[in-house]
């Protein structure tokens, strides 16, 4: 029996349609829905445990995968299989995840599973636009508690003309990239990078966006009365004791006030939070503490939370010490590892980032294949954070997503300032040290002082701050530069990068529900002063970048020459590129220009005189001599019926001198017109049509002797 299934459009200005379809595929899935866009569909499908899980937290896992099949493609590689996520998919899981995880209830703790395919790729469609989509209406068509509709967009400039969803050649030309979530109400999370852009264009992007995010909220709603709204799943609601939890408040919510009144340091801080949860044990009855340690636990989290917050609402006063507007303490530090192409060191308050510029050729770059994108980056960073950078100890399982997550909004951010004209391949390594609190922002503001000392030659500096939000009904407080616990215990998590002349990164995570533009404008302008006064501090450590790389580092020389001599400069297997790599000491790496067709070759290496020996030889290579020019050859080998000569302005590019071309009188003996190491002029005739070979002659520029009678 086919089954029946319910259709919803959604028309965007230009006339394109994004269509949700249910009731065909992934039956038994809480919910399932098909997105299309022109020929790009995308499978969601939500399925939540019907027993709630014995943690105190939702595990919610929101997974994204392109198939390779989609785009009639294979995988790379040994295994023909798809394996673990790519960093793009990754991202996208990010993007989804932080919208829908503050949506479900607190007490919810069922195990959750969203799960996101693109089965169908379109070329002019990016399939992460339509994922956030995807995701919220397949949990619109379930059971499973959810407060209302999300969506996400992209919104892109070109021409001044703002687009939803643009292809991937309307986003080349933009000068705005921002992928923005919300609900009808209000925006839950932001994402973007940017030409240096003022932040009232941004939030003109952003209220854009939520324009087109309105109508597929509708469009979510209409089709799930449609198909006819589920009821909403009831479930085991977490344990509650009002009476425990105003006794533990009352005994320890002042306490906690003092404590983060007195601006300690994080050790200290969670020192002596720690002894007043101790000491309220011995208030309480012993059997209830052990009986209900879960509850006491999260009743004095609760009133900690409290009164941290309130600190902040009344008095102004953050944990440290600082005012809301306040920078902590920041040092720098260029040029740290002596051994590396360029290294910087960023400290602010109790965060510090080690960054490294390595500098390398297109061999280095980094290669991506995958259903909806294959290309390469000439410019990456990674970032890494270690246990120990938070006083841990726990095992390295890998690349978590959030350090993809960090190092892309920091890759992103240095992005828009690297030269147009870079010949090098750049890989940023950010170590964290210590964290606490703007680890990302700290490894934008280092990855740009190790650019700069590496001498690559940004267009500017940049620097980046994270912002905070605590909201208490109509009252709110912005904080600059958050935090660890500001960040845990407060509502927003806003990172803003840019130069002194605009925005170039952005990354908002709202844990509230939504975020007013009021709030959001304010953040926007206290961030742009936060950010100006910690570009200050890099500009005092490194005002412009050096300008040369340093003597241990590469340089790198980049030629270009016709196509019919990249075979000659290769040789047969390799032989002649390979010999001269060798004998050099440089890397040497060519490939073909496609549009131009001509070879490109790159010579890295820390040697002038290997890299003047290469150039020699590219000279060589593509010397072409013009016919009736004189050039100075030297003799460099003596022969019967001539001698071999090599040009001075190309050495190793040899042609012979006929013997019957070294003088107007017969020359028996070649011996008696020149020698080895002999150095002379010649008069180039091209290729003999008889022998078609090249031919030089000394005779012909030497006076002819006169006819004998």
């Amino acid at each position: 029996m086919i089954p029946k299934t319910f259709k919803q459009e959604i028309r965007l200005e230009d006339g394109r349609v994004i269509t949700l379809e249910t009731g065909k595929l992934a039956k038994q899935a809480d919910g399932s829905v098909v997105v299309r866009m022109g020929d790009c569909m995308l499978l969601a499908t939500a399925v939540s445990a019907r027993k709630q899980s014995p943690v105190d937290f939702l595990p919610l896992t929101v997974d994204y995968r392109e198939k390779f099949a989609a785009a009639g493609k294979f995988p790379g590689g040994f295994f023909k299989r798809e394996a673990r996520p790519s960093d793009g998919e990754v991202l996208t899981m990010r993007l989804v995840d932080r919208v829908l995880r503050p949506l479900f209830p607190k007490d919810y703790h069922a195990e959750t599973q969203v799960m996101i395919q693109l089965m169908s790729h379109d070329e002019n469609v990016m399939p992460d636009s339509l994922a956030g989509l995807a995701a919220s209406t397949a949990i619109q068509l379930s059971d499973i508690p959810f407060e209302y509709p999300i969506s996400e967009v992209r919104v892109a400039r070109v021409d001044g003309m703002f687009i939803v969803n643009p292809s991937k050649e309307q986003l080349a030309t933009s000068d705005i990239d921002i992928m923005i979530g919300a609900s009808a109400d209000s925006v839950a999370m932001v994402e973007g990078e940017f030409d240096e852009i003022s932040e009232e264009e941004m939030l003109d992007a952003i209220a854009f966006g939520h324009e087109a995010i309105k109508d597929q909220i509708k469009a979510q709603i209409t089709l799930a009365e449609s198909v006819g709204k589920k009821v909403v799943r009831t479930y085991e609601e977490e344990e509650k004791d009002e009476a425990l939890e105003k006794e533990i408040y009352n005994a320890t919510y002042q306490k906690y006030y003092e404590v983060a009144k007195k601006g300690l340091s994080k050790a200290e801080r969670s020192k002596q939070f720690t002894e007043i949860k101790e000491a309220s044990k011995q208030i309480l009855n012993e059997e209830v503490v052990l009986e209900k340690k879960d509850l006491v636990s999260r009743y004095h989290s609760s009133a900690q939370k409290k009164a941290v917050r309130d600190l902040v609402l009344e008095e102004g006063i953050r944990l440290d010490g600082r005012k809301t507007v306040d920078i902590r303490p920041i040092w720098c530090e260029v040029d740290y590892l002596p051994s590396t192409h360029g290294s910087a060191l960023f400290t602010r308050g109790e965060t510090q980032a080690l960054a490294t510029a390595t500098l390398g050729t297109s061999r280095e770059a980094n290669m991506i294949d995958s259903p909806s994108y294959q290309g390469e980056e000439t410019f990456y960073l990674h970032y890494n954070f270690p246990p120990f950078c938070t006083g841990e100890a726990r095992p390295l399982r890998g690349t978590s997503r959030r350090e993809v997550g960090h190092g892309n909004l920091a890759q992103r951010a240095l992005k828009k300032v690297m030269p147009d004209n870079c010949p090098y391949t750049v890989r940023i390594v950010s170590e964290v040290l210590e964290s606490n609190g703007s680890s990302s922002m700290a490894t934008v503001c280092a990855g740009t002082m190790a650019l700069m000392d590496a001498g690559v030659q940004i267009k500017k500096p940049v620097s980046g701050i994270a912002m905070g939000l605590i909201t208490d009904g109509d009252r709110f407080a912005v904080l600059s530069d958050i935090l660890g616990d500001e960040d845990h215990l407060g509502d927003m998590d806003f990172k803003v990068t840019g130069t002194a002349d605009g925005i170039t990164a952005c990354q908002m995570d709202i844990k509230i529900k939504g975020l007013r533009f009021d709030i959001m404008t304010q953040a926007l302008n206290q961030a742009r002063s936060g950010r100006l006064h910690i570009l200050e501090e890099l500009i005092s450590t490194i005002k412009t970048p050096n300008k040369d790389v340093k003597a241990h580092a590469p340089k790198m020389i980049n030629r270009r020459i016709p196509n019919d001599f990249i075979g000659a400069m290769i040789g047969p297997g390799g032989k002649v590129i390979q010999e001269l790599q060798k004998e050099s000491g440089c890397t040497i790496v060519i490939t073909e220009d496609p549009v131009t067709e001509e070879g490109i070759i790159e010579i890295l290496g820390t040697s002038p005189e290997g890299i003047a020996m290469v150039e020699a030889k590219i000279d060589s290579v593509t010397f072409k001599p013009i016919i009736g020019n004189t050039y100075k050859v030297k003799v460099i080998k003596m022969l019967d019926f001539g001698a071999v000569v090599e040009y001075l302005d190309a050495p190793g590019n040899e042609v012979l001198l006929h013997v019957s071309e070294l003088a107007w009188e017969r020359t028996e003996n070649v011996a008696d017109v020149v020698n080895m190491g002999d150095t002379l002029e010649v008069k180039y005739f091209g290729k003999d049509p008889r022998t078609r070979k090249e031919k030089v002659s000394r005779k012909a520029l030497l006076p002819r002797p006169e006819k004998k009678d």
